[in-house]
């Protein structure tokens, strides 16, 4: 197929580089140094995202939050400019489920079929194409992209309609931002009362505290290596998503607002850009054991 892809950022990059390496040709905005390798690959840099559009059949956003994705959509030289009847727009982005409705509203508007599609599975699983992949909108745009989606993640489902792929994810991020601090928490406790974390975890492994979080960020907790494979700070945008959507639902969602203080503190010491494992070194902090 002929892809647009914008949003060449740590998840951004692996996922392209999965479609190049499936034989589609990728029209791409934004490339940086970091990202020259995908027109190395084969990938064409294009200098806005209407000329992206203009060259796709197929257009894909991978951006930080809801602002940034309207931006680019709608914005001047947006893909909204370039969209002709029958192009597919779809948005692999976390940000908003309200906003969500809204855009695909304003695609369809123009003849063409928008998804919402975020995902799950940080930086690993986009270079090893194991993402998962929650997907929110019409059956037959979901059919057409699922080659796509194959070439990019494994479990992949149709949630429902537009805006049902972000509200999956949101609450995706409720239950890994509190399963970190948990096992933040965990280890932070085990280290005090003098026992040896990395055995600790270990341990905990084979029992039923076993999780995917304890196995890859409680790794990252005891070597203390926190290069991000998703940032603090794009993790409170998305807590922040959540606890505005209870507002509006008129939900309590207490332990999501806890686990979202801390990410607050983390990011006002400076650790906003680190691994969302480092929420670890904030809580170290505030028990006065680390700087």
């Amino acid at each position: 197929m002929k892809i647009g892809f914008i949003g060449l950022g740590v998840m951004g990059r692996p996922m392209a580089e999965q479609l190049i390496a499936a034989g589609h040709s990728l029209a791409l905005h934004r490339v940086k140094p970091v990202s020259q390798y995908l027109v190395d690959k084969g990938g064409k840099a294009l200098e806005s995202a209407r000329e992206v559009a203009a060259a796709s059949d197929v257009i894909i956003l991978m951006l930080p939050d809801t602002p940034d994705v309207e931006g680019v959509l709608f914005g001047a030289d947006g893909i909204a400019e370039a969209l002709s009847p029958g192009k597919l727009v779809i948005d692999m982005s976390s940000i908003s489920p309200i906003a969500t409705k809204d855009f695909a509203w304003r695609v369809e508007a123009l003849g063409c079929s928008y998804l919402d599609a975020p995902v799950s599975g940080g930086e690993v699983g986009a270079r090893n194409a194991t993402l998962t992949i929650m997907v929110g909108g019409p059956e037959e745009a979901f059919a057409r992209a699922l080659p796509l989606f194959q070439a990019m993640g494994k479990n992949i489902t149709l949630v429902g309609d537009n805006g049902d792929g972000q509200t999956a994810k949101v609450a995706n991020q409720i239950i890994v931002g509190l399963t970190i601090e948990a096992v933040a928490e965990a280890l932070l406790f085990a280290e005090a009362a003098g026992a040896d974390p990395v055995k600790v975890r270990q341990a905990l492994m084979g029992g039923f505290a076993s999780s995917r979080v304890l196995e890859v960020h409680g790794e990252r907790m005891t070597k203390s290596t926190f290069e991000p494979g998703f940032r603090i700070a794009l993790h409170r945008k998305d807590t922040s998503l959540a606890i505005d959507a209870a507002k509006a639902l008129n939900l309590a969602l207490p332990s999501t607002a806890a686990t979202q203080q801390v990410m607050n503190a983390a990011i006002a010491r400076g650790d906003g850009d680190k691994d969302h494992s480092a929420l670890i070194l904030t809580l170290k902090a505030l028990s006065g054991r680390g700087a």
